[in-house]
């Protein structure tokens, strides 16, 4: 096969269209002090991203807790209004769209909350959970609601005489098939999955993403899947980017990441991810961090790792690494490399 793509390179598929671009995109929450409430500094969740998803693709998103995964997936479907920069989709820029406008392009961005038992409403039943998107954007009414409703919830792998029963009656998983039937509602084309499945036990978290990847192939969705759990990730993402302290420091496809990690941060979270096999397990050697992440009010200068970074030279504390492609689809912020 290698051989033949060599000899006709101009049989080799074209990378799909990006579905997201987003440029150089800013989530700053402003931090207030005193009676008169005066504005003394911002919270940088999200500090200048720039990375695109390609159509029918799983970007995988991981880092530490508070380094601005989730912020940044609200923020991409206009749950937050963005402090700067361009969210692009489909070529439109929607960080600038208000009203009607954004409204109409709502049903085509959804998302799938990380707490199932936060996300539903529990004085609701699964059928009006469901239905609420319909109602909201007025598609199907009457019976062909009830019929696409039934129709959702066989999808996920629920029995569809469920809908008259409410939240509290289902386990972990089968709420979230739930709130998964919620976000397919209104067919959309890109769907933002924070954490969705943190909160469930471990011998149900492979149903559900096995679920998600079963949904994309027959309905050539798009995901963002922001996690903490590497090996998950590994087994869902074509692509995989590593967030610190509101920064992109590595974006590169699965298997080239997991293989050969080239940022220093990249290179501790993949040391820590078990390997299922005693041998190597044993002399593998782990990468310890030293200290804290700092304050994302007052980060560092230069480089936003370098007060915890291994390989840090005098420069990474003076300079900002810039964010650039090392290699054909590869991008790293790092001085070192």
């Amino acid at each position: 096969m290698s051989v033949e793509l060599a000899e006709h390179p101009i049989n080799q598929p074209a990378s799909p269209a990006p579905l997201v671009r987003v440029e150089d995109l800013l989530m700053h929450f402003p931090v207030y002090k005193g009676i008169l409430r005066r504005q003394i500094g911002a919270v940088k969740a999200v500090d200048g991203l720039t990375f695109d998803i390609r159509k029918g693709e799983t970007l995988g998103l991981v880092g530490e807790s508070g380094c601005g995964k989730s912020t940044t997936g609200r923020a991409l479907l206009r749950l937050y209004r963005a402090t700067g920069g361009r969210i692009l989709f489909e070529g439109k820029d929607i960080a600038a769209l208000d009203g009607e406008p954004l409204r109409r392009m709502r049903p085509r961005m959804q998302m799938i909350f990380q707490d199932p038992q936060a996300s539903l409403n529990p004085r609701m039943t699964v059928g009006s959970i469901i239905a609420e998107p319909l109602i909201e954007h007025g598609v199907y009414k009457g019976e062909a609601r009830k019929a696409k409703v039934r129709e959702l919830l066989d999808a996920v792998g629920l029995n569809p005489d469920y809908v008259n029963r409410y939240p509290h009656e289902f386990s972990g998983g089968q709420r979230q098939r739930i709130g998964i039937a919620r976000a397919l509602a209104l067919d959309p084309d890109f769907i933002v999955c924070d954490e969705p499945i943190a909160a469930l036990d471990v011998s149900i978290q492979a149903q559900v993403v096995n679920l998600l990847k079963d949904l994309q192939k027959k309905l050539g969705l798009t995901y963002l899947f922001i996690s903490h759990d590497l090996s998950m990730v590994k087994h869902i993402a074509d692509r995989v980017a590593v967030m610190y302290l509101g920064k992109m420091v590595e974006l590169a496809d699965v298997a080239t990441l997991f293989a050969v990690p080239k940022h220093p941060y990249t290179k501790a979270l993949l040391s820590a991810v078990p390997v299922p096999d005693p041998q190597v397990e044993a002399t593998r050697k782990r990468i310890i961090l030293k200290g804290d992440i700092p304050d994302p009010a007052n980060p560092p200068v230069g480089c936003k790792f370098c007060t915890r970074c291994p390989e840090a030279i005098e420069r990474c504390f003076v300079e900002e690494p810039v964010w650039r492609e090392v290699d054909p689809g590869r991008h790293v912020a790092c001085h070192r490399v």
